[in-house]
């Protein structure tokens, strides 16, 4: 992969280039792919769009993180299984003070999750389910079993909430996969401090899920852009709130 903003390099190591955040405060991270012309997702699901470059990039992030984050759709989208870290990866990670691989935290306001599945009865670490007062007590009770259940909301995910919960546990330095909805959603309440976009060199054409759903944010978010990547055609962007 090489540099092209803002000094041009023709080999760059991403461990330089995304070093692991400061665990002072939070750190939310956002970390999405889109065609050219802004589609998240092709027949519905983001394989069709990625590379990999883009998934070494993915997991990168992932080894420095403190919790990935996700939306329930994206985990029946994408049929996310537990995070998975190399070793050597999980041992630097024990040494620096953080958990063997990142818990998988889900957004959801209704539970609708398949709670037999891999991700929660094979994660080396136990899941996050953030969710609403609102949702059925029978389906918390039940996803209590297999992952940690926070209450983050009444009637829908209050997401400045949930980001709190999380770093009252310690998880200060988050990775977003999205959805669309959820980046939106982090947009609106002004949570995302880094948005990593990659844009694959595709057209997906009209009627696809963009990569930001839902309302129109009232004020549009302004981002700064820290640096730009390129490998095989595809561009990777670095993009700061602040």
């Amino acid at each position: 992969m090489r540099r092209l903003y803002p000094a041009p390099a023709d080999e760059i190591d991403l461990a330089d280039i995304y070093p692991v955040p400061s665990s002072e405060g939070r750190y939310v991270r956002v970390n999405m792919v889109s065609s050219v012309d802004g589609a998240a997702t092709v027949d519905g699901r983001v394989g069709a769009l990625t590379s990999a470059a883009d998934q070494a990039l993915l997991h990168r992030l992932r080894e420095i993180a403190d919790v990935v984050l996700v939306g329930a759709g994206t985990v029946r989208a994408e049929g996310y299984g537990p995070i998975e870290l190399s070793e050597e990866t999980q041992q630097a990670r024990i040494a620096a003070g953080q958990a063997a691989c990142p818990p998988l935290a889900i957004v959801t306001g209704t539970l609708r999750l398949d709670l037999a599945a891999p991700l929660f009865t094979e994660a080396t670490t136990r899941p996050i389910i953030l969710t609403a007062k609102s949702a059925p007590q029978e389906q918390r009770d039940a996803a209590a079993e297999v992952a940690d259940v926070v209450i983050a909301g009444e009637e829908t995910v209050d997401l400045m909430a949930a980001i709190d919960a999380l770093k009252d546990r310690g998880l200060t330095r988050v990775l977003s996969e999205g959805g669309p909805h959820l980046l939106a959603q982090l947009l609106a309440a002004g949570l995302l401090d880094e948005l990593c976009l990659a844009i694959a060199p595709l057209a997906a054409g009209e009627q696809r899920l963009r990569v930001t759903a839902g309302p129109a944010l009232q004020v549009p978010a302004t981002l700064h852009l820290a640096h730009v990547l390129e490998e095989d055609d595809y561009l990777f962007m670095q993009y700061n709130s602040r």
